[in-house]
């Protein structure tokens, strides 16, 4: 198998491509490859880089074949084999995307962390309380926690499948300030990769303006394993989205919403909303507490509107 001839040549001297090794690079056996890369100085930073970046491809490229060699000798591919096969071809294409700067690493790891954050308070089933059930089943609980303070917990069943609820919270985010009044604007402002955003959010003030209009800068990311779906998210700084006129900037997180189907009824939608905000500013805690509980109800009320609306046909 031929290993990027333009870097054998560069690498070769008079013929053949060995690098001063004997044999072809693709060839090298893998005990000394150590040494190999102990003559990087020699080579210079861009030569091993090619290299290194050849030989992750060959590997990829290996494992394919070898997945394939072993599926032709048995009388179906098993589960586990189309699910490595995938993830050998996804590292394949990774390995042509333009690498992450460092910032952009930082954020990406920042929305990793709300996930686990949110997830580990989710699995804990201990001490909720609830705060609120609606007529119609939907239920909001709260907790609170050493490190966060009083987190909210919504609890709710939307007849539309998966797919639809995940489209119209990730796909559509920016259109949320359509359809729920307790949002003024929803604005991407970087997207990095294919799972990470970063957003700026604008509350709107609430009746009579008991709490005044607030603003959110939030390290969005997503996650879909399976028939799981987890958006997760806090705040976080980004530069060009300095503090605005009119609007106090609050925090939150770490927060997430998971769905899921519901079982034996795949039309249906298990979304769970941990909602975890700090709105800043001298506000009594009874207040806060209605204003964030209310809030999830009415999110809850709102999505089902939206998702219930006539879909448009088109011409």
């Amino acid at each position: 198998m031929e290993l990027c001839g333009d870097f054998v040549q560069e690498l070769g001297g008079a013929s053949g491509g060995s690098g001063g090794w004997g044999v072809p690079v693709n060839q090298i056996p893998l005990r000394v490859l150590p040494a190999f890369l102990g003559s990087a100085p020699a080579l210079g930073t861009a030569h091993l880089q090619h290299f290194l970046t050849c030989l992750r491809r060959q590997a990829a490229v290996a494992i394919s074949q070898e997945l394939s060699r072993l599926a032709s000798h048995s009388p179906g591919p098993s589960t586990w084999i189309h699910q490595v096969r995938r993830r050998s071809s996804l590292l394949s294409s990774r390995l042509e995307e333009k690498p992450f700067s460092e910032m952009e690493m930082s954020y990406i790891k920042q929305g990793e962390e709300a996930l686990q954050k949110s997830l580990r308070i989710l699995e804990d089933q201990d001490d909720w309380k609830t705060e609120t059930v609606a007529g119609n089943g939907d239920k909001v609980l709260s907790k609170v926690l050493p490190d966060v303070g009083k987190v909210f917990r919504l609890e709710v069943v939307v007849d539309q499948p998966l797919d639809t609820v995940y489209g119209e919270l990730v796909d559509n985010m920016e259109q949320m300030g359509d359809w729920n009044p307790n949002v003024k604007e929803v604005r991407i402002l970087e997207k990095i990769g294919k799972d990470t955003v970063i957003t700026h959010e604008k509350a709107a003030a609430t009746p009579g303006n008991i709490v005044g209009p607030r603003d959110f800068v939030s390290v969005r990311c997503s996650r879909r394993r399976g028939s799981t779906c987890v958006l997760a998210g806090m705040s976080t700084t980004y530069g060009a989205m300095p503090e605005q006129e009119g609007f106090i900037r609050a925090e939150n997180g770490p927060t997430c919403m998971v769905l899921r189907p519901l079982p034996g009824s795949p039309s249906q939608t298990r979304l769970t909303w941990l909602l975890s905000i700090d709105l800043k500013g001298w506000l009594p805690k009874t207040i806060i507490n209605q204003v964030l509980s209310q809030t999830q109800v009415d999110f809850a009320k709102h999505l089902r509107q939206r998702l219930a609306r006539p879909v448009p046909v088109a011409c």
